[in-house]
Formats: C-alpha cells, structure tokens, sequence
C-alpha cells in the first residue's frame, strides 16, 4: 500500500471511534485477555463497583448468579445507580455509567474516597463485550430498568413500578464473537468471591449456581485475620500473630503476619481490594520495616556479627507468613494489569507504620525476638550455603544445568509466544503424546515417577533431583530467589497426568514444586493441567468422551443398556489419535489455569500429609477415609 504524502493526509483518515467501540475493536486494551481469564474478569468489574457501595457503607450483601442460559447477574443492596439526568451527556446517569468510558462516581471523592477500580471503566466496558445486559435499580421506592445489545441501549431508562428494596442488578451474557469461551468456571468464581469476602470483613458474598442448584456463603467478621489463620494452617508458630490496622498521611495500612517454623514464605498484598502479585511499594515498605527493625535491635543486643553475614531481605521474609492491604485515593500501577503498586510514597508511609509498631512490640516481647532473630540468622546462614553449593555444583560441571533433557522432545519455534511444554508422567504417555504432538509449537518432557517430596527435602538434595533438574533446565527460570521471566522458554506449563488418584497425586506434587520454588509462574498464568476424558461412550457410530465422573450416558442421549462404556485409568490406555483430539489438540482440548488458590490449597494438604504434624494427618487420612476410597475404586 501506496503511503499518504503530507497533501493527501487530511481528516477524512482520522478515524474517530465512537462510544464504546474502542473496547469491541481491541478488548485486551481494557480487560485481561478474551480467554477464561478475561471472561471471569467482566464478573469482577461488576463486583469491584458493588464492593465500592460497601467500602463507603451503604452495602452488605452481593450476590453473584451464574445463569442457565450462560449469563451472570450480580445484585448488591446499596444505595442504586443514581437515575437522573446527568448534565453532560443529556442521558440518565444510569446509561451514561454504562456507555461511556471513565464514567462513574469513583472519580468523585465526595461519593467514594477508595476505589476498587482504576479508571472507572468497568460497567461500560461489560456492556461494549455482552451480546446483552440488563441492569436493574430500586431507589428513592421506584424501581427501574434498562436494557443493553452489545453496548446499546434499547430504549431510554423505564419506570417499572414501586419497591421497598434498595440496590443495583445487574445481567450479562458475554459476546461469543469476542471471547474464546463464555462458559464461566465456578471453581474460578468462588475463588474470586472468598478473597473479596476475606478482603471486605462484614460483608456477605452469596455465590449461586442455577444451572447445578450450587450455594455458597461467605463472610468472614475479622476478614484477613481469619485468612492468615487458614493459610498458616497447623504449621508451628514462632511469634504471635500480629495484626494492625493505621491511618497514616495518605495511606491506611492493614497488616496480618506470623512467623513459622518453615523455610518458605507468603505474602499476599492488596491495594484497595485489588491484587497486586508482583507487590510494589507497600510490600517493599513491609520489607524494609522488618528488615531495619530486626538488623537494628540486634545490633543493640549485639547478635549481628557483619564479618560474617548480612541480613537480606529473604532473609527476614523466610517462615513468614503475611497479608499487606493499602487503601490510598488515587493508585498508580506499573501495569493495566495492576500486578505492581507504583506510587512512591506509599513505600515510607508503610515502613513508617510497621517499624513504629514492631519497636514497641519487640521491646516489650524480647523472648519473641529472640525467637525470630534465631529464624533469620538460621535463614542468612542456609542462604550462605545454598550459594557456596551452586557455586560449587556449577564449578564441577559447568555444562550441567545448561543442556536441555535428553528425553525433550522440544518445539521448533525459538520464540516462547504461543509454545508450550506439556510434563507427562513416564515413558509410555512421553512416547504417545510425543508422536501426534504438534512439534511446531508443543513440547514434551517426562518425568520417571512421582518427583521428589519438597516438603521436608533441604534446598541441595532438591537441586540434585534428576527429574527436579529436567524441569528446571526445561523452564528456563531457575528458582526462588534466582527466579527470572527472561528465561522462560514456553508459554504455557502444562501438566499431563492420569485420571487417578496416583496421576492427581503427581500433579499435586508438581503445583506444590511449582508454588515453592516457581511462584511467579503461577501467579502470572503460566502453569495449566490438561484435562484428560474418563470415558467413552459408545453406540453404534455415535460416540462421545466423558470427562466427569457425574455424567451418565442418558445425558447425551444414549441407550444404557446399549452403550459401550471404555473407562480411561491413564494416558497410556488412549492411541495417539485419541489423546491428541481429546487434551492436545487446541481447537477440543479443555485445560485448566492453575491459581495461586489451587496451589495454595496443593500445599495446605501437603504440609499435612507429608509434613512432620502426625496428629494432623492422622485426623484428615480418618476424616476423608472413605472419600479416598470411592475415589480409588
């Protein structure tokens, strides 16, 4: 194409993009992505807006529905989208939120101080990508209603009657033309909606499933209190657990954390109920508090020997448990993602908050310092060594770590976009997978056996794992603190196991690995588990694979006592051709991302069936006792 010269170029090739077109012309500009992650993404912005309502007072209940027909509402019993004319667009205030960009009384600090959202684009940008939505008011005792296609409204804003109710409902059915999939997860939702409910301490969040008749209730009265609790579990407690909540300058700091006898660490942190897993300038805050604080009364009980050691920042983050949430007015956030708080000087103002907090507490609480000081000093001393030991693993054999596996069978494509490395379980399912892969793109690695335990394995006997050295070499990252996104050589992480209790006892000790010594890969949305059938049904010519144990052959229209039912105990029990249409074929595979939820919960039950607590296992082995068994029967 020919290019415009300076005289051709005039305003006729500006394109301007009208209302909400922007958003259905490039969706990944506003939202996530358009995959399962994004989808689930227009259920928050809706909630994010409800949860605004109840950060200001004005709401106690949300209620999120996943529909039959494949829609979402989500009801809340605030004070109801105002309804009158705004004085700018000439419309209802109702249709101006949802049709037009950065429209939205977050940016009026008279009506919300702290804000979920960035750029109060929510409501407009699920109305741009739903095929429908229809949003109903009750307020001032009227109640009113509107509906949406695609971004336009159908009418103007309609009084339907009287209501004694107060609040906003909201449906939507996502745009098939602009999503890969519109069928919403409920794993995924509750996850979101737990986190929201620990996050907002008083507030019920009631999550319904219509299609399957499903309920769940979640309120949690002293919100991260109680999630710190569950996430340190019945790990042994070397401090107390520390809880505040301060008002500083431009910045309210609420912090939970504890000290356990474990050498990892977890620190979830939030900036106005938004996740931030990269942390930013509060977590670097926490950090810095704890690390002066901890050097400083050391020195002033002289434990610190500096010809010896230095204190880091993993050092006094070893065994710890926290959860870091900020409220500020405006945040900045390195990306539109919001992985990464930005603002400056939240970094002082939290530092500021937790050092005068912890001064007085340790002053008072020496033998707990003591305690902790020991942890630290304990994880400066194993960090010393680790390093003298891959220093010294690297001298004897400096080509080790750089060739890939021998039993790689790797991709053609160089360039990590759109690969992936599918980890499957022994030879036979290396050697299946292997011949109807897609070698352009798709990558495989087995692994002999379930990988070593990580629960109680120290860091050197671990390093020297041969199938924990293949998935290293593999990945490309390296591990822990030497953990680094340039070297990541695929895409996608996914893994491959049977359909038993042996095949999720793999996967659930390579989420725990991943978890431990691969955290942002997780939490970045790399690491996936293909979802193999169970069955196939069979009459005739007429067949179908089943990848739910629920499922009956009736349900897909065929005759009981005539269908051919073919139970799939592993991958090596398929031909090639059916394990590549069935979970490595993109077009018909299903996979399921893998959340910093599932693998926390991978490593709740591996500390209690592999760790050192007897009672706590001997407790869940008789409790769940006769699940396991049906399970493996």
């Amino acid at each position: 194409m020919a290019e415009l010269n300076s005289k051709d170029y005039d305003a006729s090739h500006i394109k301007v993009l009208e209302w909400l077109e922007p958003v259905r012309m490039r969706p990944w500009m506003y939202i996530w992505s358009t995959d399962v992650k994004g989808l689930h993404h227009l259920i928050q912005e809706i909630i994010d807006n409800a949860v605004d309502e109840a950060m200001a007072g004005y709401c106690t209940t949300i209620t999120t529905s996943l529909n039959e027909d494949g829609s979402v509402t989500i009801y809340d019993d605030g004070r109801g989208i105002p309804i009158d004319k705004h004085e700018k667009t000439g419309k209802s205030a109702l249709e101006t939120v949802f049709t037009v960009l950065h429209a939205w009384g977050k940016f009026d600090k008279s009506v919300y101080k702290i804000s979920w959202g960035l750029h109060g684009v929510g409501a407009s940008v699920v109305n741009a990508l739903s095929e429908r939505l229809e949003v109903t008011v009750h307020k001032n005792g009227k109640e009113y209603f509107q509906r949406f296609q695609r971004g336009i409204p159908d009418s103007d804003i309609q009084e339907i009657g009287a209501t004694e109710k107060t609040g906003t409902t909201v449906s939507f059915k996502p745009d098939a033309t602009i999503f890969e999939t519109v069928e919403f997860s409920q794993t995924f939702e509750i996850a979101r909606l737990k986190q929201s409910a620990y996050l907002s301490p008083g507030i019920t969040f009631n999550f319904i499933n219509k299609k399957t008749g499903f309920r769940q209730r979640f309120y949690f009265e002293w919100g991260i209190k109680t999630w710190l609790t569950n996430l340190v579990g019945s790990q042994q407690a070397l401090s107390s657990q520390h809880y505040f909540k301060v008002e500083g300058k431009d910045c309210l700091a609420e912090i939970a954390f504890e000290f356990v006898n474990t050498s990892n660490d977890h620190i979830l942190s939030f900036v106005n109920n938004i996740p931030t897993i990269d942390g930013g300038s509060h977590v670097l805050g926490f950090k810095s508090a704890l690390l002066n604080i901890i050097n400083e009364v050391g020195k002033e009980k002289d434990k610190i020997n500096k010809k010896i050691w230095e204190f880091q920042y993993s050092d006094v983050t070893d065994g710890l448990y926290a959860i870091v949430t900020v409220k500020i007015p405006e945040p900045q956030f390195e990306w539109q993602t919001k992985w990464k708080l930005w603002n400056s000087y939240v970094r002082p103002e939290v530092e500021k908050i937790v050092y005068e907090y912890l001064k007085d507490y340790f002053v008072q609480h020496e033998g707990e310092f003591d305690r902790i000081f020991e942890k630290v000093e304990l994880a400066a001393r194993a960090r010393l060594a680790a390093k003298f030991a891959k220093e010294t693993v690297l001298r004897k054999n400096i080509l080790a770590w750089g060739v890939l596996p021998g039993k790689l069978a790797d991709c053609a494509r160089k360039n990590k976009e759109w690969t992936e490395i599918y980890i499957v379980e022994g030879d036979s399912a290396w050697g299946t997978a292997k011949q109807w892969r897609d070698s352009n793109f798709q990558a495989i690695l087995p692994l002999r056996g379930k990988i070593l335990n990580t629960e109680q394995a120290v860091i050197q006997k671990i390093m020297a794992n041969n199938e924990v050295k293949a998935l290293i070499t593999a990945i490309g990252t390296w591990v822990k603190d030497n953990f680094d996104f340039e070297g990541l050589r695929y895409d996608k992480i996914i893994i491959m196991t049977d359909a038993d209790v042996d095949g999720a006892h793999i996967r659930t000790l390579l989420l725990t690995f991943f978890f431990r010594f691969m955290r942002p890969l997780i939490e970045h949305g790399h690491v996936y588990a293909a979802c193999p059938p169970i069955y196939k049904f069979s009459q005739g010519k007429k067949e179908t694979y089943i990848y739910d144990e629920e499922h009956t052959p009736e349900m897909y229209g065929f005759d009981k006592d005539k269908t051919e039912i073919q139970r799939y105990k592993g991958l090596g029990e398929m031909n090639s051709e059916q394990l590549r249409d069935t979970t490595m074929n993109p077009e018909h595979r299903t996979l399921k991302q893998m959340t910093v939820e599932d693998a926390e919960e991978s490593d709740r039950l591996f500390r209690i069936l592999m760790g050192e607590d007897v009672q706590a296992r001997k407790h869940f082995i008789l409790t769940h006792a006769k699940t396991v068994k049906e399970i493996d029967t």
